[in-house]
């Protein structure tokens, strides 16, 4: 996992040792079993977690990941994330994150993943209720998994992501994937002094987060050559007429490994493309110490979570490839949580235009801070909005008296 040790931040800050200590350790771990028989008389068992990183910020705030390869450990790590991505954007939420591990092999239909959530809720109804954490949706659920927690308690602010009509933001389905690609074309026009018309760009990953990255990209004139899902990718060196490939796969669901007029590619020949840009947009890990030295990209925007692993990070700073990290690149769908939570407490309204204007304004603060921090020390994009986002925690324990 590629988050910046803080013994590399304690060279430009100081972190004293309680600090480091709060900031380290995670203040909340909940383990528990989602077990119900089903209308077929067989027994579902999902083991699931919630982890409270840091709350110095406010209410542990992260989505609900839903995958046969969930684990504690990833819970724990994305949760950090989580914290320092509120940190950055400063949003008053700390990090949280939770995970249901759904058993391989196992046909989810909509009455079992309807009784995982219900079950869900119930196992931790009064951190909900309290809002203690506010979830959201994550790799492998939507917002129709937030209309079930929603509906079993009733308080539209102890959860975001829902669907529109039942309290949901305007604009959040798509609000990762703007940030992503606001991140993008800042990246293209403010780094390599380029125009994003100009730009050959590969995006692995065609769920919610890929999908509408590159369908903001292609509307402001990148060419998107290669897109992919799990089941494989697409070449096209002229671009893809992105709208065209929503039509052909208007859900995450139908794979775009058949587009007709593509030349057929595996995932990992997306990643290793001589492109100008490439976006990881799937899930953890996916450049990593194997495949890292391969890569003929000129730059990464990290739209995945944690999509680069340490060992990666490091061959990549030799190859002179830069990497835009995570949890500036990603934010969006936190910034646009925030949006909801907050109308959901006033009883505002919001169009979707103005919901992408407050992720771009959130985002392009935030760039400039990174970038100007990194000029200025001579460090990585990664290395700066940490250090950034460690100075604002360590402000705000002061100000609480943690410290």
């Amino acid at each position: 996992m590629a988050i910046v040790k803080l013994e590399r931040i304690k060279e430009f800050i100081n972190i004293s040792p309680a600090a480091e200590m709060l900031l380290e350790k995670n203040e909340k771990e909940i383990s528990f079993s989602v077990n119900f028989k089903t209308k077929d008389d067989e027994i579902i068992f999902c083991d699931a977690f919630v982890v409270y990183h840091n709350v110095v910020l406010g209410p542990a705030k992260g989505g609900i990941r839903m995958d046969p390869n969930v684990t504690l450990e990833e819970t724990r790590r994305l949760a950090k994330i989580m914290t320092y991505k509120n940190a950055l954007t400063e949003l008053p939420f700390g990090g949280g994150k939770s995970g249901i591990k759904i058993p391989t092999n196992t046909n989810i239909s909509e009455f079992i993943r309807i009784s995982i959530f219900k079950e869900y809720v119930h196992m931790i109804r009064e951190e909900l209720i309290a809002e203690h954490y506010i979830p959201a949706p994550d790799l492998g659920t939507d917002p129709f998994d937030m209309a079930v927690i929603y509906g079993e308690l009733h308080k539209p602010e102890c959860v975001t992501g829902k669907p529109v009509k039942i309290g949901g933001l305007p604009g959040r389905l798509e609000a990762t994937g703007r940030s992503v690609a606001t991140s993008t074309k800042l990246y293209v026009e403010e780094i390599m002094k380029k125009k994003l018309e100009n730009m050959k760009i590969a995006i692995q990953g065609f769920g919610n987060v890929g999908r509408w990255t590159s369908y903001f990209l292609y509307k402001w004139g990148a060419k998107i050559v290669a897109v992919s899902d799990i089941y494989g990718g697409i070449y096209n060196e002229k671009g893809f007429d992105i709208e065209k490939l929503f039509e052909y796969a208007p859900t995450k669901d139908i794979t775009i490994s058949d587009y007709p007029e593509s030349e057929k590619i595996t995932n990992e020949e997306l990643l290793e493309m001589d492109v100008d840009i490439l976006i990881p947009c799937a899930t953890g890990g996916v450049i990593n110490k194997e495949n890292g030295k391969y890569l003929k990209c000129k730059a990464i925007i990290e739209g995945a979570n944690d999509p680069v692993t340490e060992e990666a990070d490091k061959i990549l700073e030799e190859m002179g490839i830069e990497v835009l990290p995570d949890f500036l690149c990603n934010s969006g769908g936190v910034i646009a949580s925030y949006i909801e939570w907050r109308n959901a407490k006033s009883g505002n309204q919001t169009e979707k235009e103005e919901t992408f204007n407050e992720i771009d304004k959130k985002i392009i603060k935030c760039f400039h801070k990174v970038k100007e921090t990194k000029e200025k020390l001579n460090i990585t994009y990664r290395e700066s909005a940490t250090l950034l986002a460690v100075k604002f925690l360590i402000e705000a324990m002061h100000e609480r008296r943690w410290l």
